[in-house]
């Protein structure tokens, strides 16, 4: 919001320089971003009259003029400007004026030939917008106004001589996107007078010829529409222009430049249609005003001059039930005030912000007036903004009002809070209170908030209030805690206390969050990257969690889970030349069971491409990743973090190879799913011939991670061992991983370890068989082993895997 001083100084007198009220107000929670002092623009500028013109001798374009600015002699000025005539007054630019916004500074010169002393100036290139090709006229030689200003100061005139302060309101104070907004704040900074325009409510009797019909109470709880008569379409006055031009709004014409003025006034939004284009439209002279939401395959043509496809999001405004406007967003083309318009029918309306917003998202349009129907505007004031407009139309465009419809279904605008003088200083803490420090006063607090427009009656309890909520503030003030906010900061955050704890205490993280931490040590130490993905992903899924008001279509619900996020990331690293991504991800994933939603935490991972990195002894051909060699980078992981990790056939993931499947198994609960992607899927990607993805559950793996991850050292055995092999013929069905764990129980203490090391199909091998040979090592830590208890041992491991598998002994 850009706010004129000279126009603030109309609703409050303030003594304040520009930059100590942006400090007062920035203090207050309204960043000042930008101070604009408008001064400098035209410092030298003044008011000339130009009193004779003459053609230039060399040149068709150009023109000679002797201009009175005040001084012992006319100045001569060689001017181009087509609008440029005798008996004008006009802004000129004296010798060593600097015109910042041009870059210029005016210096005697020749223009072909003939002397020139000075510049008479365009609005342009004093830094105003303006839509006449030429120089600016402030009036003709027979206006009073000027005469006897000729050699004055311009930037008056101009409305130069102010300061703009740019500034930036919360979500929640859509009251401080006006004028009048800023002045009660400024008025319970500074305890100065607020002098607001009067504005009296005067009831327009209704007629038939005009009606509202609201079928959308709640998108819209009120609606006023007023028929205007005999309008004149014309520039608005100077005053309205500078106040508009300063404000960031390009005038257009009377009435336009009125709706946008009480909206910058008053933070109520207007729209001015064209009756008898309305009635043009609709073929009937009487009109019936309606809000409903669009239906399938209408069309709206908007001011901005596009042709747009509603959706049933868009909440319109209707006459005879045809669409006229994009409510709250933007007007229509069809019903535009231009400068043939002699009648109206003035529009001012609440709408609920949240049918605003998707409106104005779904068409990709915003304006001035949604983004403050989309913060909520006043409801308290509308008859005051819709008086205001009819006033100034009256005023400045000659109109008549001659008849007024309403719809109102407004709530109880009223709003009471009670206030503990106790609690605000339990919150607030001490403050400093001149050169002491103490308790905030209670009349300090019953005054700020008396200050700030709020009613404060005192109870029966002693240090309790009841505060009666001002209309305009209902929004944003809701609880007790609001009004300690509001004490706050009027009071001034810089006159609180700055207090230490008396004790440090050393901060430590959480035992999940240090845990995590040594996860991600371990997967990075194992060579991984850690990646981040979105948690916004196409739905595509009937489990997926869908949100309701999406930015993009291709972000609309919640991932269910790590690994198509991460295959892309794969994919895309291929693509842009940066080779194999090897990589994981821990992050949280959603999903719907029946009626509610659920969520965790995983940990995903993928591996591929040749790990190595020189090449030569291959002839540069590249080593795919092998199962066992990407299984061991999570085994290293596993190993390091002290977790014994069991590993099963799986096949439940189609994406994944049905041969080449594992799942991962931690104290007899399924930690998650480990293999290699199925060809098919690989080459649909066009990814390299063998890659290998895993995706954990984390709760699972802390669960099972030890509090500490200091290493315990183990001595070794000074005795030696002895080792035995052990071969034989075992069903294809059964497990390497059960054929372990039943000679580890049948082995004892004696038997130190297992391990696998050959298998065989092919001839020589029954059918249905396979030959698998183990390497059984024993070890006693007190003693060394005699061939009787090696063999008493071995014996026993022989039978059981006999017994429970049916496997014939090779040996």
């Amino acid at each position: 919001m850009r706010i004129s001083l000279n126009w603030l100084q109309t609703l409050i007198k303030i003594d304040l320089t520009a930059d100590d009220l942006a400090h007062r107000l920035t203090m207050a929670g309204f960043e000042v971003e930008e101070i604009e002092e408008r001064s400098t623009w035209a410092d030298g500028v003044v008011i000339g009259k130009i009193v004779s013109i003459e053609p230039h001798p060399n040149a068709d374009k150009l023109r000679v003029c002797q201009v009175d600015i005040g001084s012992a002699e006319l100045q001569q000025i060689v001017c181009g400007a087509p609008n440029a005539q005798a008996d004008i007054y006009v802004p000129v630019a004296t010798i060593g004026t600097k015109l910042p916004q041009v870059d210029l500074k005016i210096k005697p010169t020749k223009l072909r030939g003939v002397p020139s002393n000075g510049m008479i100036c365009s609005l342009e290139e004093v830094g105003l917008t303006s839509e006449i090709d030429g120089i600016h006229i402030f009036a003709e030689g027979n206006d009073s106004e000027f005469q006897g200003k000729i050699g004055a100061d311009a930037r008056p005139f101009l409305g130069l001589d102010d300061s703009i302060l740019d500034l930036t309101a919360t979500a929640n104070r859509a009251d401080a996107l006006s004028m009048v907004g800023v002045a009660r704040e400024v008025a319970a900074l500074t305890g100065d007078k607020l002098e607001l325009p009067q504005v009296e409510v005067a009831e327009i009797a209704p007629k038939e010829s005009l009606t509202v019909e609201v079928a959308q109470t709640k998108a819209c709880p009120a609606y006023i529409g007023t028929m205007i008569e005999g309008v004149t379409i014309a520039p608005s006055p100077d005053w309205l222009q500078q106040r508009l031009q300063a404000a960031g709004v390009r005038p257009i014409n009377n009435v336009v430049d009125i709706t946008n003025y009480v909206m910058l006034e008053w933070g109520q939004p207007l729209h001015a249609f064209d009756c008898d284009r309305l009635q043009q439209l609709t073929g009937q002279d009487s009109l019936t005003i309606g809000v409903r939401y669009a239906k399938d395959a209408e069309t709206l043509k908007t001011l901005d001059g596009q042709e747009r496809s509603l959706q049933e999001t868009n909440l319109l405004i209707t006459v005879n039930d045809h669409p006229v406007a994009l409510a709250g967003v933007m007007g229509g083309g069809e019903s535009e005030v231009h400068s043939g318009t002699t009648n109206l029918v003035l529009e001012a309306a609440l709408f609920d912000p949240v049918a605003v917003r998707r409106s104005s998202r779904s068409q990709n349009l915003r304006s001035e007036s949604s983004s403050r129907y989309e913060r909520g505007v006043n409801f308290a004031e509308l008859e005051t903004a819709c008086q205001r407009a009819i006033a100034l139309i009256s005023e400045l465009a000659g109109g008549t009002p001659v008849s007024q419809a309403k719809a109102d279904s407004r709530p109880d605008l009223s709003q009471t809070l009670t206030l503990r003088a106790a609690r605000v200083r339990h919150v607030l803490g001490p403050v400093h209170l001149g050169d002491e420090v103490g308790d905030l006063p209670e009349a300090d607090m019953k005054q700020i908030l008396e200050r700030l427009n709020f009613g404060v009656t005192s109870t029966e309890e002693a240090g309790v209030w009841t505060v009666q909520v001002p209309p305009y503030r209902r929004r944003d003030i809701e609880r007790e805690i609001d009004l300690i906010e509001e004490i706050a900061r009027l009071y001034g955050y810089d006159n609180f206390c700055e207090t230490l704890p008396k004790q440090g205490t050393l901060g430590q993280l959480s035992p999940e969050f240090a845990l995590t931490g040594q996860l991600r040590e371990a997967l990075r130490g194992a060579g991984l990257t850690e990646l981040i993905h979105y948690s916004l992903v196409k739905p595509s899924q009937e489990q997926q969690i869908c949100l309701g008001n999406p930015l993009f279509a291709e972000y609309s619900a919640l991932r269910t889970e790590l690994l198509p996020g991460m295959i892309d990331a794969f994919e895309y690293n291929l693509k842009q030349g940066n080779g194999a991504l090897n990589g994981f991800e821990i992050g949280r994933v959603f999903w719907k069971e029946e009626d509610s939603y659920q969520e965790k935490n995983v940990v995903a991972g993928i591996l591929g491409g040749d790990r190595t990195q020189g090449r030569w002894l291959r002839s540069g051909k590249e080593h795919p990743m092998s199962w066992f060699e990407a299984k061991g980078v999570l085994q290293g992981v596993f190993d390091r973090l002290g977790l014994a990790v069991s590993y099963q056939a799986d096949a439940g993931d189609e994406r994944l190879h049905p041969g080449r499947t594992a799942s991962l198994w931690l104290r007899g609960r399924q930690l998650g799913r480990f293999g290699q992607l199925h060809p098919q899927l690989r080459q649909e990607r066009e990814l390299p011939d063998e890659v290998y993805v895993f995706e954990l559950e984390l709760s699972l793996l802390l669960e099972a991670l030890p509090s500490s991850q200091v290493p315990k050292f183990k001595p070794f055995s000074t005795f030696p061992a002895s080792d035995r092999d052990l071969a034989f013929f075992a069903p294809i069905d059964a497990e390497v991983l059960e054929l372990e764990k039943a000679m580890s129980r049948a082995g004892g203490k004696l038997l130190e370890s297992v391990e696998l090391f050959d298998e065989y199909r092919g001839e020589s091998v029954p059918e249905g068989q396979r030959s698998l040979a183990f390497r059984l090592v024993y070890r006693a830590g007190d003693r060394t082993l005699k061939d009787k208890d090696v063999d008493t041992a071995h014996q026993k491991v022989r039978d059981a895997v006999v017994k429970k598998f049916k496997v014939n002994l090779r040996s």
